[in-house]
């Protein structure tokens, strides 16, 4: 499945070094985000932890909401990634749900960070209303791809299908997610993804 990928086109100095101030705000606040909380910690605050001024900071991230969300563009990238390097004979769903499990690798990897930043998701209004914009715009970008896996790269004609597959991945994961926060971390996550996934989908 997309084989013949573009050939990556490296990017310039001045990208890389806005990649690595971008990459030093978003270490500052968030170190800031979960010592203080979201709402208590200012831009100010952030750009002086950072070592930049405050108008610096906000060429980089128009709101506090912007660094919180950014990472979770590139996961977006991520999953897509993954579902078009999984095996071409795989069934979409199948697909699917490997490459929806990306998400899931800050959960093994950094348990006890990754809990206190989902608490913070949960309980911070305007960052969880921003969370779900970035999860409507990953299925969007993830749906073309099933929908070449279901057949139908090149119609454009109505089909819920591949709509109805993204939609039901991600909601696996967020179930499996709710719970492990709701466990404290103590869960096991995969598992219940596995969980969540044997729940709405029954193998041929």
């Amino acid at each position: 499945m997309h084989e013949h990928r573009a050939t990556m086109i490296k990017p310039t100095l001045r990208e890389r070094q806005r990649a690595a101030v971008r990459a030093e705000i978003t270490a500052a606040a968030m170190e800031l985000f979960l010592a203080n909380g979201f709402d208590e910690t200012t831009a100010d605050q952030i750009a002086a932890r950072a070592g930049v001024s405050r108008s610096s900071f906000f060429r980089h991230f128009p709101t506090k909401e912007d660094v919180v969300l950014a990472s979770f563009t590139s996961a977006g990238e991520r999953v897509r990634d993954g579902l078009r390097d999984r095996p071409a004979d795989e069934s979409p769903w199948e697909a699917l749900s490997h490459a929806v499990a990306l998400l899931l690798s800050s959960f093994v990897n950094d348990p006890e960070r990754t809990l206190r930043a989902q608490a913070m998701l949960t309980d911070t209004p305007s960052l969880r209303a921003r969370h779900i914009e970035k999860q409507l715009l990953w299925q969007d970008m993830l749906i073309p791809d099933v929908r070449a896996r279901l057949g139908h790269d090149h119609d454009n004609g109505p089909d819920a299908r591949a709509r109805a597959l993204v939609t039901a991945a991600f909601g696996c994961a967020d179930a499996a997610i709710h719970e492990w926060v709701r466990a404290d971390g103590a869960a096991d996550i995969r598992g219940l993804y596995a969980d969540a996934l044997a729940a709405v989908h029954t193998p041929e």
